[in-house]
């Protein structure tokens, strides 16, 4: 069986991906997905790892998970996702890097189900909106704390990337960037569910709608199951055509205000970040989802 693991980032998702699977919860539970709520396990992992201390999942440990998070023992892709998987928002930064505890964390999700192939799935952001929004969960640590010292122009998503990479090199990782999504939405659920093309899923429409006015979500619902997109090219043409008369700025928009940061800043970190992207794109070992 297939263990995949969503793994967040912070911020990219609030839960978005795993309550779509379980929207299709009973057409994928056909197909051999298997997609428990994030109840059954979310503490349940954090605690066996916690447990393990690095080491392997024994045949009893696997076994008591499975039994915890799934009824079909013929099932062959059981999907978890939890954005605390690689640490806790307080923990993002460290080292001067994102995800200083990535390498190990990966290789500890791993070790809970050794007799079972894993692959790992996550979504990035742009630092210069990423940061801010993790630092606003964390009213009670001061920015210096939280900021640990790094050089923020320093930071890259491929550093951390290539860390995930490095710790399972044969394992499937794929990425794809939050500022994406809308456009990108059926694309991702694709990836980690991996379900048959033939099965309409529902929720799809879920990310552009959020930013849509009420009348421009039902005409773009209305156009799209009259003109079903034949591949992502055109699902993207025709999203972005309707984002771009019914999007509603204040929704997209977000505040930046991160003590000691100036526009220019902000800037920067956005220029690198695009060229970061590029870099991750071409990774060998990385299957990236793009525009």
């Amino acid at each position: 069986m297939q263990i995949v693991f969503h793994l967040g980032a912070h911020d990219t998702d609030e839960d978005r991906l795993v309550r779509c699977l379980l929207k299709n919860k009973g057409k994928l539970a056909e197909e051999g997905i298997v997609v428990p709520g994030p109840s059954r396990y979310r503490t349940l992992l954090r605690d066996t790892i916690n447990s393990l201390r690095g080491g392997v999942a024994s045949d009893e440990a696997q076994a008591v998970i499975l039994d915890a998070v799934m009824e079909d023992d013929s099932a062959k892709r059981l999907i978890l996702s939890n954005e605390q998987f690689l640490c806790l928002p307080d923990k993002v930064l460290g080292g001067g890097k994102l995800y200083p505890l990535a390498g190990r964390r990966i290789a500890s999700l791993a070790n809970l189900f050794p007799q079972h192939p894993v692959e790992f799935h996550i979504g990035i952001r742009n630092p210069a909106t990423f940061l801010p929004a993790v630092f606003a969960r964390l009213p009670k640590v001061p920015y210096d704390t939280f900021a640990a010292g790094s050089d923020l122009t320093a930071l890259r998503w491929s550093e951390t990337i290539a860390r995930i990479a490095d710790a399972r090199p044969d394992t499937p990782l794929t990425v794809w960037c939050n500022e994406d999504t809308p456009l990108i939405w059926p694309e991702v659920i694709a990836a980690v569910a991996q379900h048959d093309p033939a099965t309409e899923l529902d929720g799809l429409l879920d990310l552009p709608s959020e930013i849509m006015s009420p009348d421009g979500e039902k005409w773009m619902q209305t156009y799209l199951a009259n003109h079903r997109p034949q591949n992502p090219q055109q699902y993207r043409r025709i999203v972005t055509a309707f984002l771009a008369k019914f999007s509603q700025p204040e929704k997209t928009e977000v505040e930046l205000e991160m003590p000691g940061w100036t526009a220019a800043l902000v800037e920067d970190m956005s220029e690198i970040y695009e060229a970061d992207v590029a870099t991750i794109s071409a990774m060998p070992n990385v299957n990236f989802i793009g525009l």
